[in-house]
């Protein structure tokens, strides 16, 4: 597929976010999460390379658990910068640590998780050139799922419009029969990101910050959310434990990363 000048520079513009901060205490390993090798290779690798080959020039990583050892994964690649996150206190703390980077930002900025693996670089693309084109506050990418157990649902209105997120666990039975689900890839244009996350509260079981609040605050001060169903299925594929991983490997050798 070609793209026309505007879509590479509107591309080439935007700064990425990867969340590689975790431990990941379900995968019988010391290393980080992101750093557990998925088919002889660190799955934060198979992230950093789809940025790149979809355009990014701009990166922030950022490193929490045995931090050292991320930086050293990524040392000397071009266009990568880190944030550190001290204390792990949810995916959105996570990107406050990139607070600096952000307020020199002026653009689209895609937030996706280090330990997303099945990414690909096509849903990337096509997630910044919608970006470009519409010019929301905030865009989610998505993906309908046979079994969307677990995962947070995408609600719409009658006419198709973004509503929100409702987590399993908060979902009515008939929310919970939304096939379309969140999948932790977002694109935020950089001020309402940030106007976004000094919004963000803690005040929930976990007392933590999440980015899945982002999008309803937005709303809620009544800028446009969008979210398009872009993904493919394999990359709503998780990895949390070895079995996890296992049914990951078997999917990669079926496809092209």
């Amino acid at each position: 597929m070609a793209y026309s000048n505007t879509k590479t520079t509107a591309i080439s513009s935007a700064l990425a976010i990867v969340l590689a901060a975790g431990k990941g205490t379900r995968m019988e390993s010391e290393l980080p999460k992101v750093l557990v090798p998925v088919c002889d290779r660190p799955m934060l690798r198979y992230v950093t390379d789809a940025l790149r080959e979809s355009g990014i020039e701009q990166t922030v990583v950022v490193v929490g658990y045995q931090a050292e050892l991320v930086r050293a994964e990524l040392a000397g690649e071009r266009g990568i910068d880190f944030a550190e996150q001290h204390e792990q206190l949810g995916t959105g703390h996570a990107v406050m640590m990139c607070r600096a980077q952000l307020a020199k930002h002026q653009g689209p900025v895609l937030v996706i998780a280090g330990d997303q693996c099945m990414v690909q670089v096509s849903s990337l693309r096509k997630l910044l050139e919608i970006f470009n084109a519409e010019q929301p506050a905030c865009l989610l990418g998505t993906v309908d799922k046979d079994d969307p157990t677990g995962y947070g649902r995408i609600v719409r209105s009658p006419e198709g419009d973004f509503v929100g997120i409702v987590e399993q666990k908060d979902a009515t039975d008939e929310q919970r029969a939304i096939r379309e689900v969140n999948v932790s890839t977002y694109v935020f244009e950089a001020s309402e990101l940030l106007a976004a996350l000094d919004q963000l509260t803690s005040k929930n079981a976990q007392e933590e910050f999440y980015l899945t609040d982002c999008p309803a605050l937005l709303l809620a001060a009544g800028k446009r959310v969008s979210a398009h169903k872009v993904l493919q299925p394999c990359e709503s594929m998780s990895i949390n434990n070895m079995e996890e991983l296992r049914t990951v490997e078997d999917e990669m050798r079926k496809v092209e990363i």
